[in-house]
């Protein structure tokens, strides 16, 4: 036996402590994993996009291709549509450039403004970009459209996420 003896009140008090952590600690934790768990779960989705587009069915004249995937923010899932204008370069390699003008994120479109043949037309402010996907000087865009990385797989074309040229 010790010499140090536990007094009832002490007793108490160190019992009532502990259960007390023990069930604060039972309604916490569910909380927390909660709160934490989609943060920390891995996703199974690639980093690229499957889309409708065959690769054997790309020209060199520039195409609007539309994809969807389902994006997942913590508990909230939802369907999202996005779009590419993809074709084929001198080179026969694929490109795929955002719709997304580079003044004020309007929609471009290909050939779409009568004074400017085989360009990109934002219909906004009239910005203009090349076939290539380069602002042309004096319009209002000022930088080069996005670009999406490319893959192929069982024939059909697949996307990444849109990246920023540099500016040469």
């Amino acid at each position: 036996m010790s010499k140090h003896r536990v007094s009832r009140r002490q007793f108490l008090n160190y019992t009532l402590t502990g259960v007390g952590g023990f069930m604060a600690a039972g309604m916490l934790m569910p909380m927390v994993r909660f709160a934490v768990d989609p943060v920390l779960k891995a996703s199974a989705s690639g980093d690229f996009i499957p889309t409708p587009q065959k690769i054997s069915e790309i020209t060199e004249e520039p195409t609007r291709v539309d994809f969807s995937f389902e994006q997942k923010d913590a508990w909230y899932t939802s369907e999202v549509t996005n779009t590419a204008w993809v074709y084929k370069d001198e080179n026969g390699e694929i490109v795929a450039l955002s719709p997304v003008c580079k003044h004020l994120g309007c929609v471009v479109d290909w050939n779409t403004d009568k004074a400017n043949q085989n360009r990109f037309y934002c219909p906004c402010h009239g910005g203009l970009y090349e076939k290539d996907g380069t602002n042309v000087p004096g319009t209002p865009p000022i930088a080069k459209l996005d670009v999406y990385p490319t893959q192929e797989k069982d024939g059909f074309l697949l996307l990444g996420k849109a990246k920023p040229r540099e500016e040469a």
